[in-house]
């Protein structure tokens, strides 16, 4: 079976990302799935290698192409874009723009190499927002960066908890997937970004987006309500009852499996116990406090929307532990399941 090649950006040098790579790598199950690459710096991951046992640290193999990539748990293949920038001295832990320029580099390389099929999806180490615009960059965060790049302006973030696994086959099962309808903007900002066409079009995305992990069937979609208690009719507010719910109804006319809006208060517990497949969450901490409480160590995201396959971790650069040998790399060996299933999906005959 042909392995998809999957790149990793290495993110931000002064957290955890390179040692995650570093240490993920002598993991058997990342190359039963994927054929992985890096792209960031050779020196970097040279130094972050340092976290591997030495008996098992593998070597690390500088390529200027994806076509050199050789991986195997003894060698690492990374290819090393142009950047405006040294990295090889930033210190760990801080704040420091050329790491932010840096990880826009690497993000970029791997995106055009995706969008040519030279790669077949991307998997992203945390990168560091403060970071990423002193490094003269304006997007706050990878999303924004993948949906440009891409031109595709209809896009979501999709934060996945992978159910607990019996197996990676095509009946595994799906987990819980929750689509935001705003991201990063200011809570002030999100009423007026929450339309019928915006809540409707998060809808669609979520159903194409689980399909890959739900062998195909059409998934069961929960809308979150904005206001307490989904307004209470009107009392608390009446974005549910002039906009969250007629887009639910559009979308459901359409023969998406989509029922809402329900109160967030009780939303999850429901939704966690399997009843649905995926929430669409209004605002970015509605959804992200949910699943990062049950299950921090194990989500990925996902960019909906694009031409590729984007995944990442679900945690941020954790400046606090970086480059100390402790990071736990469970959830970029979980963002890279999740691409290889997403890529399997799409080179199988059309459905």
């Amino acid at each position: 079976m042909h392995r998809p090649r999957v790149a990793l950006t290495m993110g931000d040098v002064a957290g955890v990302g390179p040692e995650l790579i570093a240490t993920a790598w002598i993991r058997p199950e990342l190359h039963a799935l994927c054929a992985p690459m890096v792209v960031g710096s050779v020196a970097v991951l040279q130094r972050a290698l340092d976290a591997v046992p030495a008996d098992r640290r593998p070597r690390l193999r500088p390529i200027a192409t994806p076509e050199e990539a050789d991986p195997s748990p003894s060698l690492i293949p990374c290819l090393e874009p142009a950047v405006a920038v040294d990295v090889a001295q930033v210190p760990p832990g801080v704040v420091d723009a050329r790491a932010g320029r840096a990880a826009y580099d690497y993000l970029g390389h791997a995106i055009d190499l995706a969008l040519v099929e030279r790669i077949d999806a991307v998997t992203t180490l945390p990168l560091n927002k403060e970071a990423l615009h002193l490094g003269g960059v304006s997007h706050p965060g990878h999303t924004e960066i993948l949906a440009e790049r891409c031109g595709t302006p209809d896009h979501a973030m999709m934060l996945y908890l992978p159910a607990e696994r019996a197996s990676d086959g095509p009946d595994a099962a799906a987990g819980l997937g929750v689509v935001h309808v705003t991201l990063h903007m200011a809570l002030r900002d999100v009423f007026a970004a929450i339309t019928i066409d915006s809540v409707a079009a998060k809808i669609r995305l979520a159903d194409r987006a689980l399909r890959p992990l739900t062998a195909g069937r059409r998934p069961r979609i929960a809308v979150a309500s904005l206001n307490p208690h989904a307004g209470e009719n009107g009392l608390f507010g009446d974005e549910e009852i002039v906009t969250i719910r007629p887009a639910v109804e559009r979308t459901r006319a359409e023969g998406f499996h989509v029922s809402g809006p329900f109160p967030n208060d009780t939303l999850f517990k429901e939704a966690l116990s399997g009843t649905f497949d995926a929430v669409v969450a209004m605002y970015h901490d509605q959804g992200h406090i949910a699943l990062k409480t049950v299950g921090f160590r194990r989500g990925v995201n996902v960019t909906l929307g694009l031409p590729i396959v984007r995944t990442s971790v679900a945690h941020g650069t954790a400046f606090d532990i970086a480059w100390r040998g402790i990071a736990d790399p469970s959830s970029l060996i979980e963002a890279v399941r999740v691409a290889a299933r997403m890529v399997d999906w799409d080179r199988r005959p059309a459905r």
